[in-house]
């Protein structure tokens, strides 16, 4: 049977599982739209943006465990797309991402809509294909979703001119499995070490867990959960490991970091052994790494081996996948004793949850609503949080009781959270999924409310305004800078007229007292809302 380029993608991806695909048509990816037309098996979204494309990927596959895949076209189409590789690059979401090309024989000559994309992304992607010959797209394909997927996943491109789109193949021949020489990612972790970690957590008195993103990635929530409720070991998250854990289990002591919880930040000060699982260790969650490994041991379990001793020297290394690791070590019935330890941490705790905050009249505390927010979702509800000020208090305030939290933690891309949840509700209709963003973040994105109408989605976006880039702000006001420099929002729109153009409605919030009704009215309103708070711009994420 003969085959054109374009018509070989599609078959790859059937055969992957692909489901769904986000993307922005353009001339270099005619030949591919017209494929995808002729394959009705899989559904496509068009965003409103290139690099949203990548973020609804990325949150389509953090919630489904598949790959996600976007599709743009050449030139800016590509360049635009650049964020969203990056941005999954920063936190290991498995994503093939592929892109048009002007004709092959005019590669290098600077025509219309020409750029070396695959030369531009290198620095921040696992691995990426220029496709010279369309009877190499089965292989490639293949290799693509087997690399994005596997050891500690990431962005895979795949850039095709278009003329090989066009290109006719007789009898594609597409690989049954995938071998490529120089990579084999750990799996099972070494039997000495995890006899060794073994042995280091049954000896420590104040030991703790530290979990990140990477226990999600290898679908190994479970098993954490159940090392930690058999050991009774206190636990922390890294921003990227929130959820884990209900916000009020009693192991759980929130999320350290420069931004973290202080009870968390407390059991990371005065441990005697840390365990860091599916984390790599960066500067906003363990500050200082040097001090850290200077006052304790620490064990290091992680599916990338470049990961380990690159921020923090390890005492016990463990490569491997965390799923199977943390099931090599439950079949070892670690016993520890840090009872009083996990006692003093536990009141710690109790006193950090139940804490009073500021109120100032005309305003609403953004930790008190989303306390608030927290106690009123669904168990399984996903929360999407942008990059900010309104960040920090959603991962410091916002109580989970189950679910999801997804936010760009590594690259810390503002406009992420509103694309991410129109990828995850793409993908889980009946899940309740809501937004948490800030009046900078929100204008980076508000076009995908276009996006969501057109989709039919009922997403609940709780739009945090202070007039100003919070965090920045925040962080000018202390020395050594000299005041608030270029982050007024002057200008800002009616965001209540703009929601109302994309038939979304708008509740707004200006004073405490208001917010409990506002709350209830905003989660039950059909579809999609807008719930607008007001915050005081001089609230910083440490009140």
């Amino acid at each position: 049977m003969e085959m054109a380029g374009a018509q070989i993608l599609m078959e790859g991806f059937l055969r992957e599982g692909v489901e769904r695909i986000f993307g922005y048509a353009g001339a270099t990816i005619c030949p591919i739209m017209d494929a995808l037309m002729a394959t009705p098996r899989i559904s496509y979204t068009l965003v409103r943006t290139e690099q949203n494309a990548g973020h609804m990927a990325s949150g389509y596959a953090r919630v489904t465990g598949k790959t996600g895949v976007c599709i743009v076209t050449s030139g800016p189409g590509a360049t635009n797309l650049i964020t969203g590789i990056a941005t999954a690059y920063m936190d290991s979401i498995p994503l093939v991402a592929v892109t048009g090309q002007v004709p092959s024989g005019l590669l290098g000559r600077d025509i219309f809509q020409e750029v070396d994309i695959t030369g531009a992304v290198t620095p921040f992607i696992k691995h990426c294909y220029l496709v010279k010959d369309a009877a190499r797209l089965p292989q490639i394909i293949s290799e693509a979703f087997y690399i994005a997927s596997s050891g500690r996943p990431g962005p895979v491109l795949i850039d095709i001119p278009i003329d090989i789109q066009e290109q006719m193949v007789q009898d594609p021949v597409f690989p049954d499995s995938v071998s490529i020489r120089g990579y084999n990612p750990s799996v099972r972790g070494n039997d000495k070490q995890i006899m060794r970690v073994a042995e280091a957590i049954s000896q420590a008195e104040r030991p703790v867990i530290c979990a990140g993103g990477g226990v999600f990635l290898a679908g190994a929530e479970e098993e954490l959960r159940e090392l930690v409720s058999r050991t009774g070991i206190p636990s922390v998250t890294t921003m990227m490991g929130l959820s884990l854990f209900p916000t009020e289990h009693p192991l759980n002591m929130g999320m350290i970091g420069t931004h973290g919880n202080q009870c968390a930040n407390k059991a990371l000060a005065k441990a005697d052994l840390l365990i860091m699982i599916g984390t790599r260790a960066a500067d906003r969650a363990i500050f200082s790494p040097d001090e850290i490994q200077r006052r304790m041991p620490n064990i290091h379990i992680d599916v990338d081996p470049a990961e380990i001793g690159k921020n923090m020297s390890s005492t016990v290394p463990l490569v491997g996948d965390v799923k199977i690791i943390l099931r090599q070590l439950l079949e070892r019935d670690i016993a520890v004793e840090c009872e009083p330890w996990r006692t003093q941490l536990q009141a710690f705790r109790r006193e950090e949850l139940s804490r009073e905050f500021p109120s100032h009249p005309g305003y609403v505390f953004p930790g008190r609503l989303l306390r608030l927010l927290g106690q009123r979702l669904k168990e399984d509800a996903a929360v999407c949080v942008d990059v900010g000020q309104n960040q920090i208090f959603a991962c410091k305030h916002l109580v989970l009781r189950g679910g999801r939290l997804l936010t760009s933690g590594g690259l810390g891309t503002m406009g992420y959270a509103l694309p991410a949840a129109i990828g995850v509700q793409t993908a889980q209709p009946d899940r309740q999924v809501v937004v948490v963003c800030g009046d900078g973040s929100f204008q980076m994105a508000m076009n995908e409310l276009a996006t969501l109408r057109a989709s039919r989605l009922s997403i609940k976006i709780v739009l945090i305004r202070n007039g100003v880039l919070g965090l920045v702000n925040q962080s000018q006001r202390k020395p050594p800078y000299h005041g608030s420099f270029g982050v007024a929002l002057t200008g800002d729109p009616d965001f209540a007229a703009i929601a109302g153009a994309y038939g979304i409605p708008t509740i707004h919030v200006a004073e405490e007292a208001e917010v409990e009704g506002a709350l209830e009215r905003f989660l039950a309103e059909e579809g999609s809302c807008l719930l607008i708070a007001e915050a005081d711009p001089e609230w910083n994420t440490g009140d």
